[in-house]
């Protein structure tokens, strides 16, 4: 679910963090429904009013989405847990279970440029088996995240920010559908 508010411009506007004043107006989070209530005037209807949206709102939430989860990375990097590169990833991953085969880093996430190579993709996430993996991201997208202009494989430590954008991811996911 999305929680939307009306501004004082009347504009609609998402509110992705649920903390902007205001009466919200509340959405299943996925990109169909939000074009089928623009284009019914639900909104309006419920807010009893006139309400602006822009040209292409959908896209506008999907970008937003991106934004949140690619600060999310941006924040785990300038904290130290992101590991990026084909080597330091593999690296990561091969150390994750000690000598007993228990695992060290269970809460950790492995994200993989969409546009990556098929076969370097595949070798990483053998590394990898039960580890949470996001791949919704362009290597240029992932690259901004963690100052580079390209990553194809990044690892994130677990925690509170993996968590977080385990969530956010989630529902990006959920929003572009199964067509992605």
């Amino acid at each position: 679910m999305f929680r939307f508010v009306i501004g004082p411009d009347d504009n609609l506007v998402p509110d992705l963090e649920e903390r902007l004043p205001g009466r919200g107006l509340w959405l299943s989070g996925e990109r169909d429904m939000v074009n089928t209530a623009c284009a019914k005037g639900l909104f309006s209807y419920q807010a009893g009013r006139e309400v602006k949206i822009p040209a292409d709102f959908a896209g506008l939430v999907d970008g937003l989405m991106v934004r949140r989860c690619l600060d999310l990375i941006g924040l785990a990097r300038r904290a130290g847990k992101v590991v990026a590169g084909f080597e330091k990833v593999q690296a990561r991953l091969r150390g994750r279970n000690d000598n007993n085969g228990h695992n060290n880093n269970g809460g950790d996430v492995l994200l993989q440029a969409s546009d990556g190579v098929g076969g370097g993709r595949d070798k990483i996430k053998a590394l990898a088996p039960g580890i949470r993996s996001v791949d919704v991201f362009k290597a240029r997208e992932l690259g901004r995240a963690i100052g580079r202009d390209q990553a194809v494989h990044v690892v994130m430590a677990g925690g509170k920010l993996a968590e977080s954008l385990i969530r956010e991811a989630n529902r990006l996911m959920a929003f572009r559908g199964p067509d992605r």
